[in-house]
């Protein structure tokens, strides 16, 4: 600005500042050069060749910070950025691309990253800042403490079905758990939250289930039902309604499922805010059409 108008006096009243406060500026700045960049008189200032060198090769630093402070205020304004997503694949298929969707027609310049994996996988990941949300659910019969520096938010609540081979009327019947303990059983994989609820339920019945077939898909867990090999415990976002299948609630059980949205204390808020309200709306809309399913948010 001293270059632009030959003074600095009328520089400091452009730039806001006293003129003696420029001065001394200027005074620093050539001790730390160790050149003269102004000479002056009486009445006037001249810049030096070292000014104009200075001030020329200055301008490309200069806005390249400014670019950084803009581009730092828009990633704090959840305008840019990215978001590591992490996620099960029961919600990865079932919830997410309406989410997702809708995220992304607000925020077009928030990249997103997804990985998918178990609750169990994806919380270390939470914690340790590898990823920044993640979509993750528990039973409410089978205790998890999340870490502390862990911030959840409930989104859903699903009913468990008792899925058997057979029409149903789309709408689930009643079902006594003590009345299949001779049944086969289709469940997840041993050491998930869903198989250790199977057995806890039979155990309350009297009764250990006999498992012959493992997924953790629950597509595939269906297929297999509907193709008469037994019958599973599925919660109901998983549960597909549709012709050789028939759903059931347990009779007298207050088990349930519960889907949160998890997030790290160092996630950008207005990402954070903004994918979660994109996820409640999204599932929402699923709980209206969906059997067994409630938004608690």
């Amino acid at each position: 600005m001293v270059l632009r108008t030959g003074s600095f006096a009328e520089a400091a009243r452009r730039l806001g500042y006293t003129g003696s406060a420029v001065s001394q500026q200027i005074s620093i700045l050539e001790r730390q050069l160790r050149t003269a960049l102004f000479e002056r008189d009486a009445h006037s200032i001249s810049a030096t060749p070292a000014a104009e060198f200075i001030a020329a090769r200055s301008h490309t630093a200069l806005g390249a910070l400014q670019a950084l402070e803009d581009d730092i205020s828009l990633l704090m304004d959840g305008v840019v950025g990215r978001l590591r997503l992490g996620s099960f694949p029961t919600a990865s298929e079932r919830l997410l691309p309406d989410a997702l969707s809708s995220f992304k027609a607000c925020h077009p310049d928030i990249d997103v990253q997804l990985d998918e994996a178990e609750p169990q996988e994806l919380m270390p990941l939470l914690e340790s800042r590898e990823i920044d949300l993640a979509v993750v659910y528990r039973y409410n019969l089978v205790p998890k403490a999340w870490p502390t520096t862990v911030r959840t938010h409930r989104v859903i609540r699903e009913d468990l079905l008792v899925v058997r081979a057979g029409d149903g009327d789309g709408q689930p019947s009643t079902v006594d758990l003590g009345e299949l303990a001779g049944e086969t059983w289709v469940s997840t994989r041993e050491g998930t939250a869903g198989a250790a609820l199977l057995r806890h339920l039979c155990g309350a019945q009297g009764f250990e289930p006999s498992v012959s077939y493992r997924s953790n898909n629950y597509s595939v867990i269906q297929g297999l039902v509907r193709a008469g090999l037994g019958i599973a415990l599925v919660p109901a976002v998983g549960y597909r309604p549709g012709p050789g299948l028939s759903a059931a609630r347990i009779d007298g059980s207050a088990a349930f499922r519960e889907i949160l949205v998890a997030s790290s204390p160092t996630a950008p808020p207005p990402v954070v805010d903004a994918f979660i309200g994109s996820f409640t709306r999204a599932a929402g809309g699923f709980a209206r059409a969906a059997v067994g399913v409630a938004a608690t948010f």
